[in-house]
C-alpha cells in the first residue's frame, strides 16, 4: 500500500525484527546500519562499502554530495528494532530512503549470515508528529529506549535519584542513538540534525534537564505520547 508523507513534516518511522528476532547481533551489524543510515539518505545511488582491517567497517563516501530525502532529526538502533525520527525533504524521500534501507541491510545481513527471507516485521510503521511538543517528548522516549537493557522492570515506578543517575550513567555508554549528540559528546554528529531541537530546548544543557525531568516523571510523559508509539 502506498503511504503519503508530506514534506517538511515530521514522522515517527519503527520497524523490528520478523517474529521479534535480533535484526542486530553484535557491533559490527550496528556500524553497518549507521553506515547504511546515512549512505542510503541519497537520492543518489549508494556507493560501495569498504572493509577495513580485520573488523568489518563502513566508510562515509565523499564522492559527490548527498541530495538528502529526510532530515533524521533522532534515532535509536535496539537488538530487535530501531526508531527514527525524520522529517521529509523530497516528494516521496521517507518512502524512498526506508525502501533503500531496509532492503540494502537485509541484504548485507542475509549474506553475513547465509540467510534468506524477509529480516523485518513487514512495512515500517509510521506516525506524523502535529507539534513540538509530541517531538520532544518522542525525542525522550526514543532516547530512553535503551533503559530496557540495564533495567528491565524500570517503568513499573518512579525512578529514585540514584537511578536516575544510574540510568543517564548507562546511556552515556551506549552508543547506538543520537543521545550523545544532543548531550554535546559526539558520537555519530553527520547522521542527525540537531539544529531544530538544540534550539527548541535552548542547547545541550536544556535538552538534559528536559530529558531528566522527562524520566523523573515517566508514567505521566508515555501516557501523554501513547498514540504516538507503536509497539515499544
Amino acid at each position: 500500500m502506498n503511504r503519503y508523507f508530506t514534506t517538511n513534516e515530521f514522522y515517527h518511522l519503527y520497524n523490528r525484527g520478523v517474529e521479534k528476532r535480533e535484526i542486530f547481533m553484535n557491533k559490527s551489524d550496528y556500524i553497518r546500519f549507521i553506515h547504511d543510515l546515512y549512505e542510503f539518505n541519497d537520492l543518489n545511488p549508494a556507493p560501495p562499502f569498504i572493509r577495513r582491517g580485520s573488523n568489518v567497517g563502513y566508510q562515509v563516501s565523499n564522492i559527490k554530495p548527498r541530495k538528502i530525502l529526510a532530515n533524521l532529526h533522532a534515532f535509536v538502533l535496539m537488538p530487535n528494532h530501531h526508531h527514527l525520527l525524520t522529517e521529509q525533504l523530497k516528494e516521496k524521500g521517507i518512502s524512498l530512503f526506508m525502501r533503500k534501507l531496509h532492503l540494502g541491510y537485509t541484504n548485507a545481513f542475509n549474506s553475513k549470515y547465509k540467510r534468506s527471507g524477509h529480516l523485518f516485521q513487514g512495512t515500517f510503521k509510521d506516525v506524523h508528529l502535529k507539534n513540538d511538543r509530541q517531538f520532544a517528548h518522542l525525542i525522550c522516549y526514543t532516547h530512553a529506549n535503551p533503559l530496557d537493557l540495564w533495567k528491565k522492570n524500570w517503568k513499573e515506578k518512579q525512578l529514585t535519584k540514584l537511578e536516575i543517575n544510574e540510568a543517564l550513567k548507562f546511556l552515556e555508554k551506549y552508543r547506538w542513538s543520537s543521545h550523545l549528540d544532543y548531550l554535546g559528546i559526539k558520537n555519530f554528529p553527520s547522521l542527525i540534525t540537531k539544529k531544530f531541537l538544540l534550539e527548541f530546548f535552548n542547547g545541550t544543557e536544556g535538552y538534559k534537564k528536559f530529558f531528566i525531568d522527562w524520566l523523573q516523571q515517566y508514567g505521566k510523559n508515555i501516557d501523554s505520547i501513547q498514540d504516538l508509539v507503536i509497539g515499544g
